[in-house]
């Protein structure tokens, strides 16, 4: 062993030494990550490294692995392509830092200004709407900052930094990271000053979880991760956001996923067929409805909406003619203008929403 990998390898245990310490801080947490980061490294392997024709290079953000999806959509994809899908699963900074290099045929992202800048740059050639979610804010159920209920994540956030609460952020240059960047700056906040309440990690969606979770320590997570993972996470609970994407106030926090070929005109490695094949078949409505009903059984709700045009397009078709069809499941009929129904395909293919109410 070389005398830069042990260096880097002691610097590595120093950084996860301080960040295991309940009083590290963030100046502490970011010193010791400049030093690692600036520590000459051993060249990486290229991720294209023993993949063939009927391998497909998924790079993706943590939240689609972490929630489970990926392992339940894609085994539908690999039977139908007779391929393997190697999944990386990184923040969506790094997603799309690894396509930039042509180090991945296709990517599954939840960042939109960074997506439509990397088609911008020629590194794919359009960018489609997947499917959606939202962000939620989680904490300590004791909630020092007061921060239960509000409606607002810019004025949660002010509220944990006027009481230095502490605050963990993944610091990934994820989607998610973007986006808690983005609420500090709407609070006007700087959240890179040296603060002892702010730790930026440098972790995935569930590390960061799990580390706010040992610290009792609020974080800004996707809805879908955190109800993968709630069970295992005692000390915390959602304070903003309300327990379902229809009780999330706040539009600000909901979360567009897209998908992206990389462009084969650009790198000549890229595995072009199989992208295409991806992209076409994740747009397709059977695809979007088994997104739809992901997570419904174990948690009561999607932990993804289907967004892709094809599917909302397959939605203008529920709309019923006048009359009622032969066969029909649902009717609407009596003092009514016009009496109308839906066969049980067009029912089971229509859109949901929950809703609650509390007679008064």
């Amino acid at each position: 062993m070389s005398r830069k990998t042990v260096s880097l390898l002691m610097l590595s245990v120093l950084l996860a030494s301080l960040l295991a310490g309940c009083g590290a801080t963030a100046a502490q947490v970011r010193e010791a990550t400049a030093v690692a980061e600036a520590t000459p490294k051993p060249e990486a392997k290229s991720v294209r490294v023993g993949t063939g024709a009927n391998d497909l290079v998924l790079a993706t953000t943590t939240s689609t692995a972490d929630s489970g999806l990926l392992d339940y959509i894609l085994p539908d994809f690999q039977k139908e392509c007779n391929c393997k899908v190697k999944v990386i699963a990184v923040g969506s900074g790094q997603a799309m830092a690894i396509g930039a290099k042509g180090d991945a045929d296709v990517l599954l992202v939840h960042s939109r200004k960074a997506e439509d800048q990397f088609v911008a740059d020629g590194d794919a050639t359009e960018r489609f709407d997947v499917m959606y979610n939202d962000f939620v804010i989680v904490g300590p159920p004791n909630d020092p900052a007061k921060i239960g209920g509000m409606t607002s994540a810019k004025d949660a956030f002010t509220s944990i930094a006027a009481a230095k609460a502490a605050f963990v952020s993944r610091g990934d240059k994820s989607g998610t990271n973007t986006k808690e960047l983005s609420i500090w700056a709407s609070a006007e906040i700087s959240s890179t000053q040296q603060v002892d309440w702010y730790s930026s990690i440098g972790q995935g969606m569930g590390e960061t979880l799990v580390f706010a979770n040992e610290k009792g320590a609020y974080t800004l997570s996707d809805r879908a991760t955190w109800l993968a993972m709630m069970n295992n996470l005692p000390s915390l609970a959602i304070l903003v956001g309300g327990n379902s994407l229809a009780e999330n106030k706040d539009r600000t926090l909901y979360n567009s996923y897209g998908v992206m070929a990389v462009n084969p005109g650009k790198f000549s490695a890229v595995n072009a067929s199989l992208a295409s094949q991806f992209v076409e078949w994740i747009l397709s409505v059977p695809t979007q409805k088994l997104i739809a009903g992901y997570g419904v059984d174990k948690w009561g709700q999607p932990l993804f909406y289907p967004n892709s045009q094809q599917y909302k397009d397959s939605l203008a078709s529920v709309q019923p003619a006048s009359g009622i069809p032969e066969g029909a499941a649902l009717k609407v009929t009596g003092n009514v203008e016009a009496e109308i129904g839906w066969t049980e395909e067009q029912v089971k293919a229509m859109p949901t929403m929950q809703a609650q109410s509390k007679n008064k």
